[in-house]
């Protein structure tokens, strides 16, 4: 059974850091695109990041860029977001989600479109807050 976990939401201050993983599990990560996501209750869900199957290919939506680092690790299966220079407005529950193609997230600077991918978790709180 294909599964992803989200892990290392917290509290934070801010100008705090955090590191989210995307463990996977069911199947190996190296055929899929990766995408973080961010959603506010009552707002619609925005795209965060995301990294090709290959590595190479990453983008970041303009809030988040010069903070935020995706990553991979295929060997453990994850994907990581480095969070940097925490904002309150960071604020939210980050989901991580899955494709299979090798060209999404490829050759683009705009942030993953939630439409795209098929697979998801099931969110970690961030509260940014003082």
């Amino acid at each position: 059974q294909l599964r992803l976990v989200e892990s290392g939401g917290g509290s934070v201050q801010p100008g705090g850091s955090l590191r989210l993983s995307c463990a996977a599990s069911g199947f190996t990560l190296d055929e899929y695109a990766i995408g973080w996501f961010r959603q506010v209750p009552g707002k619609v869900r925005e795209g965060v990041s995301c990294i090709s199957a290959s590595g190479y290919g990453t983008s970041y939506r303009d809030s988040v860029k010069g903070r935020f680092t995706i990553s991979r690790d295929n060997t453990k299966n994850t994907v990581y977001l480095q969070m940097n220079s925490l904002k309150p407005e960071d604020t939210a529950v980050y989901y991580c989600a899955a494709v299979r193609s090798r060209p999404v997230c490829v050759l683009t600077s705009d942030p993953p479109v939630p439409g795209q991918y098929n697979y998801w978790g099931k969110g970690t709180l961030v509260t940014v807050s003082s």
